[in-house]
């Protein structure tokens, strides 16, 4: 499939950026998706919630008061979990909330939110550009000549930029990322893709490595 490629002034050159269809053109699976956006959150967490239980709890050791003639329930512990300063009733412990996923899903949740992006018109190629000096200004210009500042952009370059890097961290919702590194959940959370012209094969062989075939 073909994209037309924007200038950074946003107008449309004559050029055309070739697309593999099997990456940027299959029919997106929902449920991949959703697995591995999970996954990617879920391996976020720490686990390291932690709290006290009624065995762990300092003190109680001695009876409260006398088993009968009080007129209350009968209680061994002041560090019952149905008073003040109690032990907690199956209260959250350390764990892993690691969710593996196969290569192969991975992959297709990946092709699929690409896919989607280009169905929904959200993935804009641009001509490649470098900065002199870190600048947010020549970011921000560059958005609103394209017509998506205020949105969330994912924008990838075909290798480590630090100009633009930095230009663009100061831009609430703006992610730049070199074209192999996006997730799933990156390219789902943008609201537009904008790829360099030269990052489209890093982006591509990061997904579908190309293997030069070995003479016979």
């Amino acid at each position: 499939m073909e994209l037309s490629i924007l200038k950074t002034d946003g107008t449309s050159s004559s050029k055309k950026a070739q697309l593999s269809d099997s990456i940027f053109a299959i029919e997106p699976n929902e449920t991949v998706l959703y697995e591995d956006v999970r996954r990617i959150l879920a391996n976020g967490r720490q686990g390291t919630a932690k709290t006290k239980e009624r065995g762990e709890v300092r003190g109680g050791g001695k009876k409260a008061y006398k088993q009968k003639g009080t007129g209350m329930a009968r209680r061994g512990s002041i560090r019952s979990p149905l008073l003040k300063g109690g032990g907690t009733v199956f209260g959250p412990k350390p764990r892993t909330y690691t969710v593996n996923l196969s290569k192969k899903a991975k992959r297709l949740a990946r092709k699929s939110a690409l896919s989607l992006k280009v169905n929904e018109e959200s993935i804009l190629v641009v001509e490649d550009f470098s900065y002199d000096a870190p600048k947010t200004k020549q970011v921000a210009e560059l958005l609103t000549a394209l017509k998506v500042d205020g949105k969330k952009v994912l924008l990838l370059t075909p290798d480590a930029d630090r100009n633009i890097f930095i230009s663009a961290r100061n831009i609430p919702g703006v992610n730049v990322l070199e074209a192999n590194q996006p997730s799933t959940y990156d390219i789902m959370k943008a609201d537009v893709v904008v790829v360099q012209e030269s990052a489209i094969p890093v982006l591509e062989n990061s997904i579908e490595p190309k293997v030069d075939e070995e003479a016979a």
